[in-house]
């Protein structure tokens, strides 16, 4: 009996503890979206379509602080949710959440504009965590298949390849904006909708469903 209560309590911590994790799916994407909107409107000149969002960070940009905060709270919350992702998915994709989101906290702090070096560093950043986006709904398809979740790995197939043909266009100067908002938006929202489903159980260890 005493076992009993034992195990159940550790589930219920194991519940509460993913949950909160999984709560990091949630406002670090809502934060990120919301800072670059906001930013983009607050700069003169400022043009969603042709200019990239690290330019609302960059050294000099009034919205420095903004942005940062985005890519910040973006940083830290995504890992957590990937944390909460390997919980419930079996398979890597969790790990795609880690690595996108450590590398935007790789953004945030090789702002543009201080050098040469560290505006290349900072591409390097940029661009894992754009690869480590794409990858991420594309790791869930193969364990959400296994698991008979059909609908569920077919949206992950299609976001993951539209996540990726947006953001090949992004060295396009004139829609590198455009290119860049377009696949992150949809990483974002595939994060914010897996997240909502283990918030709502509907995404568990035993029923896998994204």
């Amino acid at each position: 009996m005493g076992a009993d209560r034992r195990r159940g309590r550790n589930a219920g911590v194991l519940m509460v503890d993913r949950r909160r994790l999984a709560l990091g799916g949630i406002v670090g994407p809502l934060a990120f979206i919301t800072c670059w909107a906001v930013g983009g409107l607050l700069t003169e000149g400022y043009s969603p379509i042709d200019d990239a969002i690290s330019r609302l960070a960059a050294v000099d940009a009034d919205t420095r602080w903004l942005m940062s905060t985005g890519f910040v709270l973006f940083g830290v919350g995504v890992p957590l949710f990937g944390l909460a992702l390997r919980e419930v998915l079996p398979g890597r994709a969790w790990i795609g959440a880690v690595v996108t989101g450590l590398a935007t906290l790789g953004v945030a702090l090789l702002p543009l504009d201080v050098s040469d070096t560290v505006d290349a560093l900072h591409g390097v950043a940029a661009g894992t965590g754009y690869v480590a986006l794409a990858a991420l709904p594309l790791l869930a398809v193969r364990p959400l298949r296994a698991a008979g979740e059909h609908r569920a790995a077919t949206a992950s197939l299609v976001v993951g390849l539209l996540i990726a043909a947006a953001l090949l266009l992004t060295p396009i100067p004139a829609i590198n904006g455009l290119a860049q908002r377009t696949g992150l938006t949809l990483g974002d929202l595939w994060i914010l909708a897996t997240a909502r489903a283990i918030l709502t159980h509907r995404l568990s260890p035993s029923s896998p469903e994204a």
